[in-house]
């Protein structure tokens, strides 16, 4: 029986067709890259301090001594949550007296910033922070709303391979499409915190969705030769094309609502493909749609300029293909079948969560850095482009698991030098936090293709997208690892850097799948560095098993 790909093999593996294909669907993800980060401006926090009423009476002196000091970050500042109480310092005012010469301004009460806050305009005219004051008290509602967005793309991830499975990759890459781009553009009138974060939850769910649904079209339209290209260079870094256009429109637009409505254009833009990029043709002969699966690869015989076979398909063939496919079923509780098995997957899970930690807490932190946060972000966002093609050299040319480990080392190990640097060389902490973003972005993706060779085909999806949801954990977690730099400007750092370096010694003792062929079975899984010579003692093997065992291991 031949598969799929042998039968239509005469298309080629990069004509007029396939490229367009692999543009079309890439560019189609650039409003993921600016959404998924969108929170950075949207939910920025700009210098603020206790408001003073119109009505309070105090002189000059006293107007410039209302508010106390304190050190935040390592510098001494104005206290963004607390003044002095202002009876007091009325009083003191109507006695004439002076702030630090006839009054110990240690020894005086303070009060919460009972009339509000005021905000420098610096940086943002208004974000959701300024809009309803998520600010001392209520300062844990900011990283709330970026990890509830997360929470919907971890939904979003769980349910889009369902309903793409059910009612086609091109129907719901659409929807979801329209999703983000309605509910994006829903947010611009929302009234309070509440209605923003549930609208941001469902933005999250058509967000991930979207680049799922187009990542598994692309893999299925295109040839082997073209997919790993795809998966790294075309998705990852259109990706990033869209996560540098984030601060360029941020930086022109600095009022959240408007810049919401201008992040929502190029969702509308996306409206006329619908009308070039085709269904998969391999899901419609899943279904048992041969009729317009060899319509579209009519079509794209014609684009390439090659003269389809007169036969195209043998539908006897393709049933029994289509039947064979239903008959394997795998389950959840299968990634956990033996010991083996279950240390890979545990392993994975963790290794894809703290990745995840690591690189959303690097990219969401951006603007906590010294310097101008907008050019920050577009740095943050820049360097993940070399990051992608040093990822796809390493997965051509080095084994997977030195790779993968190099590089959470260097973005571990460089995270946790910041602690070192001098408070005076700004621009070398600046150059640390870029070069350990590079280190584990390039980890991040080339997550996909180690994961996938490590696991047999039966329950091969299942593994990734299990993995990717333990990112998705990670990702929800992330904020709260930025929201601990108001106590300590280190702590982030000393924690995403530990867990990285933690992650990436564990990374070498999974199996190297680099020059193996994919496995087809369980029992052809690879093993685990240290299981090598390691025997079950709850039954006695034959000496066959034992035999065939050890050719499936890698050598240390």
């Amino acid at each position: 029986m031949r598969d799929y790909d042998e039968l239509i093999s005469f298309l080629g593996e990069w004509g007029p067709f396939q490229r367009l294909i692999f543009f079309l669907l890439s560019a189609s993800i650039v409003p993921n890259g600016f959404n998924g980060m969108s929170a950075v401006f949207l939910a920025g926090t700009p210098e603020h301090r206790c408001r003073l009423p119109p009505s309070a009476n105090l002189s000059r002196e006293w107007l410039n001594a209302s508010i106390p000091r304190e050190v935040q970050g390592g510098r001494e500042g104005p206290s963004r949550c607390r003044r002095y109480r202002l009876e007091s310092l009325a009083n003191f005012s109507a006695l004439g007296l002076q702030p630090g010469r006839d009054v110990d301004l240690s020894q005086l009460e303070q009060e919460t910033c009972l009339d509000g806050w005021e905000y420098s305009r610096e940086l943002y005219l208004s974000t959701i922070v300024t809009e309803w004051n998520l600010v001392c008290e209520d300062d844990w509602k900011t990283p709330l709303t970026t990890s509830l967005f997360f929470v919907g793309v971890l939904i979003g991830s769980f349910i889009s391979g369902q309903l793409s499975d059910r009612f086609g990759r091109k129907n719901i890459l659409f929807a979801t499409m329209a999703v983000q781009t309605g509910f994006s553009f829903v947010q611009i009138f929302s009234t309070s915190w509440e209605m923003f974060t549930v609208l941001f939850f469902i933005v999250g769910m058509g967000q991930i969705s979207n680049y799922v649904v187009a990542f598994i079209l692309g893999t299925e339209i295109l040839g082997k030769s073209v997919r790993i290209i795809f998966c790294t260079l075309g998705v990852c870094t259109f990706f990033a094309i869209g996560y540098m256009l984030l601060p360029l429109f941020a930086y022109f637009i600095r009022d959240w609502r408007m810049l919401l409505l201008a992040l929502t254009v190029p969702g509308v833009l996306c409206v006329p493909l619908w009308w070039v990029i085709p269904e998969s043709p391999r899901w419609l002969i899943s279904q048992g749609r041969f009729k317009e699966a060899e319509i579209i690869i009519r079509k794209a015989a014609k684009t390439n300029g090659i003269v389809a076979p007169a036969m195209l398909f043998d539908s006897t063939e393709m049933q029994d293909m289509k039947l064979q496919q239903q008959q394997q079923k795998a389950y959840i509780l299968d990634l956990f079948r033996t010991r083996n098995i279950a240390v890979i997957t545990v392993m994975s899970l963790l290794l894809w969560m703290l990745t995840s930690i690591g690189y959303f807490g690097l990219s969401l932190n951006t603007p906590n850095l010294h310097g101008n946060a907008y050019i920050n972000c577009f740095l943050s966002a820049i360097i993940e482009v070399p990051a992608y093609v040093i990822a796809w050299l390493l997965l051509r040319t080095l084994p997977r698991r030195y790779s993968i480990s190099g590089t959470l080392f260097l973005g571990g190990g460089v995270i946790l030098f910041i602690q070192l640097v001098p408070t005076d060389l700004h621009i070398l902490s600046v150059f640390l936090v870029m070069l350990g973003k590079f280190g584990i972005t390039s980890a991040f993706s080339m997550l996909y293709v180690y994961t996938s060779e490590l696991y047999p085909t039966i329950v091969r999806n299942m593994a990734v997208g299990a993995t990717s949801m333990s990112s998705r954990v990670g990702s929800i977690i992330a904020p709260y690892f930025v929201y601990l730099g108001a106590y300590d400007r280190f702590l982030p750092y000393i924690l995403m850097g530990s867990l990285t370096v933690l992650i990436g010694i564990l990374t070498l003792f999974l199996p190297e799948s680099y020059g193996n062929p994919l496995p087809e079975t369980f029992d052809q899984m690879l093993r685990v560095k240290g299981f090598r010579n390691r025997q079950r003692t709850n039954h006695v093997r034959s000496s066959k098993e034992i035999e065939d065992s050890k050719t499936q291991i890698t050598p240390l």
